[in-house]
């Protein structure tokens, strides 16, 4: 099948399309010029723009959507803009399926800004007759997974940690070797027409406990103390000051670790059936290339 992937250069997007190029013709698309290369085709355009979307898509039967603007200020805004673009041109060409990768926690009545992006996308690129395949994951375990790196970062600099109140939230942490496979399974699978689709890792665990078992592997022993005061601005600018991420960022990342990131249904198992990596592998797998 010709599949085109959106989003093609990012932490999921690169190793998605080497999985699918070993069965599919892929395009891979970027804002950028890239050469060929993975059995892949690489082309230039700009998700919001119809023209260019339109070019990419011709003769496309399956599209990967992995774009997301978080780091913009209108991020929600740029998000709208994109999905609505793709979704018009996936219609005018024909194309028997979109799927898009959203994020767990996006039902919650209390949305942050990030994950009410995630779920208003969702609801765009599902806006036309194509049909849409979401599956919604938890964090990401992999390198370039910008949660991830802060979480990372936080437990390598600093040997104790006041830490707000999400550290004790529930999430169910996903490793990208994982995500990779169930996004590349799910290409061109009738069952998953339509469908929404719950992605998480074998175990459920607090960001708290996550820390921990990340600094048992880097061999050391964080002290971290939780404080209820601390609001989701200043965790923002508070992670800007002790990781590599930008404030623009991490404050709508932050924000979202207040939801509770776990699998609710569990038939992606059933539909694509892989061994699930365990969060201590996928953990040190992440950080080896280090």
């Amino acid at each position: 099948m010709r599949v085109v992937v959106f989003g093609a250069t990012g932490t999921i997007g690169r190793p998605l399309v080497d999985a699918l190029a070993e069965e599919h013709d892929v395009v891979a698309v970027s804002r950028h010029e890239q050469p060929d290369a993975g059995g892949a085709t690489w082309a230039v355009a700009d998700a919001t723009d119809d023209g260019s979307v339109g070019r990419v898509l011709d003769g496309a039967e399956v599209v990967y959507y992995l774009v997301h603007s978080l780091g913009a200020a209108d991020f929600e805004a740029e998000d709208v803009k994109a999905a609505e673009a793709t979704a018009r041109g996936g219609e005018r060409a024909g194309v028997r399926q979109l799927v898009y990768l959203g994020g767990l926690g996006d039902d919650s009545p209390d949305l942050s800004a990030h994950l009410r992006s995630r779920r208003e996308t969702a609801r765009r690129l599902a806006s036309t007759s194509v049909p849409v395949t979401t599956l919604r994951a938890a964090m990401v375990v992999g390198r370039g997974s910008a949660a991830f790196e802060t979480i990372v970062s936080l437990v390598d600099r600093l040997p104790a940690m006041v830490t707000p109140r999400w550290v004790s939230t529930r999430t169910q942490p996903v490793a990208l070797s994982d995500v990779v496979a169930y996004l590349a399974g799910v290409c061109g699978l009738e069952q998953t027409l339509g469908e929404e689709l719950d992605v998480g890792g074998p175990e459920v665990m607090t960001y708290r406990e996550m820390m921990e078992r990340i600094a048992r592997l880097r061999g050391k022993r964080p002290f971290i103390f939780e404080v209820p005061l601390l609001t989701p601005y200043l965790s923002s600018l508070w992670l800007h000051l002790v990781t590599p991420v930008k404030a623009g960022i991490a404050r709508p990342l932050i924000e979202g670790l207040r939801n509770e990131t776990i699998a609710r249904d569990e038939r992606i198992r059933d539909l694509v059936p892989i061994e699930p990596t365990s969060f201590d592998d996928a953990a040190r797998e992440a950080l080896a290339v280090r």
